[in-house]
């Protein structure tokens, strides 16, 4: 089955991440699959609007770190020593602009997002229009910690440069509540009404022409980009690269391959591991 299905239901597109086994973790193909579902939707007249949702008990928990991180992945996220920055730049930049194809959609696209969107996760859920999350459900990028930058950089953005450094200068990941709070998100609601508000919103807007869809949308984006969004996305896609190739971005790597993901990013999130010198922090010297 794919990895990113689509469906039609009158006049809404439907896209859902499709890896529910890990939390629709981002693999090499997802990213390109999500593009081609947009595409689809796109390409469809009767569409008027695209809601894009994660099966299972997530919307999207980041990139496959058990096959990036853990060694039994492709070169391309790490390159042996010494690396080449315009062929990781190559490889990260296409997967921004699979991610950027939510943004670029003439369909207005609402995010629904359930128990996680984060790491990679929260820079598709960013490129979409609206977000509608669940209260309880969270969201960050925690990889601003170490081994990661957002590629879309859609943070400061939605929130503003304060709140932006909040989340990227700590790497804290927050409930919807909280979310909405901010303005990262346009609303947050109970887990049982989450697929009940998307619904509705999204059939809302679904009375409305496409034509006139599209000329908001394309209004509000110019505003944006008139901001400097592709300038700003090269820098964090050139910096993405850089910090997976940073003494310490490899020391994440190496304890990741030595100890398992789940443990090494356990121990980035809490503060425990001290990464430029590769030990954890509270080790008797």
């Amino acid at each position: 089955m794919s990895k990113v299905l689509f469906e039609k239901t009158g006049r809404i597109g439907r896209i859902m991440l499709n890896r529910p086994d890990v939390l629709n973790a981002i693999d090499a193909e997802v990213p390109g699959l999500l593009s081609q579902a947009v595409a689809e939707a796109n390409a469809d007249a009767d569409i008027h609007v695209i809601v894009l949702a994660g099966n299972g008990a997530a919307f999207c928990s980041g990139y496959d770190l058990t096959y990036y991180a853990e060694g039994n992945g492709s070169e391309d996220v790490t390159q042996p020593m010494p690396w080449d920055p315009m062929k990781d730049f190559a490889f990260m930049s296409r997967n921004t602009e699979h991610f950027m194809s939510l943004w670029r959609s003439h369909k207005p696209v609402i995010c629904k997002v359930h128990g996680y969107a984060v790491a990679g996760g929260s820079d598709i859920a960013l490129c979409s229009d609206v977000i509608i999350m669940a209260e309880d459900a969270k969201i960050g990028y925690m990889p601003a910690r170490v081994w990661g930058c957002p590629t879309t950089a859609m943070w400061v953005y939605r929130l503003g440069p304060e709140q932006a450094k909040r989340m990227l200068l700590t790497g804290d990941m927050i409930e919807g509540r909280e979310a909405e709070r901010i303005g990262l998100v346009m609303k947050a609601v109970p887990a049982d009404q989450l697929d009940a508000d998307v619904e509705a919103l999204a059939a809302h807007m679904a009375s409305v022409p496409v034509n006139q869809l599209m000329m908001q949308k394309l209004v509000i984006n110019q505003a944006i980009e008139a901001m400097g969004l592709a300038n700003t996305q090269r820098l964090a896609t050139l910096f993405d690269g850089i910090t997976r190739h940073s003494p310490e971005g490899l020391n994440f790597k190496k304890r990741a391959e030595a100890v398992g993901w789940k443990q090494a990013v356990d121990e980035r999130d809490r503060g425990t591991y001290d990464w430029t010198d590769d030990r954890p922090i509270n080790a008797t010297q």
